[in-house]
């Protein structure tokens, strides 16, 4: 099957993603190509790539100088003690600007990575390699690099482009159920927010995306990249446009923090219930009707992903998630900043709905009608 490419322009970079599978022996000439300079690359592995890719990787790079380091990605280890690791790394095998750092895992792995390279002597080539869904259609697309602190996820970080994506379907085949529904959200979320017939698609598919068939998720995994480019190359700085990409996420990060970035939940778990929730407040705020709730239900009843609303069924937890709703990216003032939906494919403007905690308080009462 031909290699399917997506392109990234704006004004500051342009770069490819490219989506399918068995591709990684595409990585020597890509690399010959776009750092020409390069002698020195280093590789940093999420623990979970299986041996049999790490192998193929360091075969294909054999000619470079490389600098390996496994990483135990988790919530916890996206943080400035593990950045300030990995800079003390390169520094000390005198990596500079024209040398490389490719990320292989998910989007953790390449948050962290990427950070590490737009900060090392400010901006060291960086290529990401994706191994899970959610990183293939959310984490690895849009340059937005970062890792937490106590107060929140991704708090602290930067925007800065890769050199390229190379996103290869075959390292999903490892992957249990649990971590492709991580991915699935963000895909339903982008059908969600910007794509009527996509959401229709997912309605029939879903199925396919969850038994690994090759050419849906293939299809499935490009489209959602293309919603999610069409808000970047708008806003890459997150300023307006992009925040909408946020939908169903302020609730998430909130129940991510609450949890203390448990693995019991997973960010797309997290994203699938904050979805939900969401959609209530924007019936309960009457810029969308019941039916559309009904139809986003019919995916998650079809394909047995009621389980991540389960708790958030009960609105003392939604209340115990306030707290944790005040540190949200968008806010810019006292009130949250929510993005609400208003139908299947579109969504509130950003700054539009910012709604005080009194306010919401009474909101969250009404979520049982629902």
């Amino acid at each position: 099957m031909k290699i399917q490419e997506i392109k990234f322009k704006n004004q500051k970079k342009n770069y490819s993603i490219l989506i399918g599978d068995n591709i990684l022996k595409i990585l020597p000439n890509k690399i010959r190509s776009l750092c020409p300079r390069t002698k020195k690359i280093a590789l940093i592995f999420d623990r979970k790539v299986p041996n049999k890719f790490k192998k193929s990787i360091f075969k294909n790079l054999k000619k470079y100088e490389l600098l390996s380091y496994d990483f135990e990605p988790s919530e916890k280890t996206k943080s400035f003690k593990t950045v300030e690791f990995l800079l003390n790394k390169l520094f000390s095998k005198n990596f500079n600007r024209s040398d490389l750092v490719i990320a292989i895992g998910g989007g953790i792995t390449g948050d962290l990575a990427g950070f590490v390279a737009s900060i090392f002597k400010r901006g060291l080539n960086f290529i990401s390699i994706p191994t899970t869904l959610l990183s293939q259609v959310d984490a690895a697309v849009g340059g937005k690099t970062g890792v937490n602190s106590k107060y929140g996820k991704n708090l602290i970080g930067s925007f800065s482009q890769p050199k390229l994506v190379v996103s290869d379907t075959s390292f999903l085949k490892s992957l249990k159920k649990k971590e492709m529904v991580c991915g699935y959200a963000e895909i339903l979320k982008h059908a969600v927010i910007k794509d009527k017939n996509f959401f229709k698609w997912l309605k029939s598919n879903t199925k396919y995306i969850f038994s690994h068939e090759k050419k849906k998720l293939i299809y499935a995994i490009k489209k959602s990249c293309k919603i999610k480019l069409l808000f970047v190359n708008k806003d890459v700085d997150e300023k307006n446009t992009r925040m909408i990409l946020n939908f169903g996420h302020t609730f998430a990060h909130a129940i991510e923090v609450k949890n203390n970035y448990s693995k019991n939940i997973t960010h797309g778990e997290a994203v699938l219930a904050g979805m939900i929730l969401a959609t209530k407040l924007s019936i309960i705020k009457k810029v969308c009707n019941k039916k559309v709730l009904k139809d986003l239900m019919e995916i998650y009843s079809k394909n047995n992903l009621n389980y991540t609303l389960d708790k958030y069924r009960n609105s003392n937890e939604i209340n115990k998630l306030i707290p944790y709703l005040k540190n949200d990216k968008k806010n810019n003032d006292e009130k949250i900043n929510f993005i609400l939906l208003n139908k299947i494919g579109k969504t509130t403007a950003p700054n539009k709905y910012k709604i005080s905690i009194n306010e919401l308080k009474k909101n969250i009462r009404q979520f049982t009608q629902y």
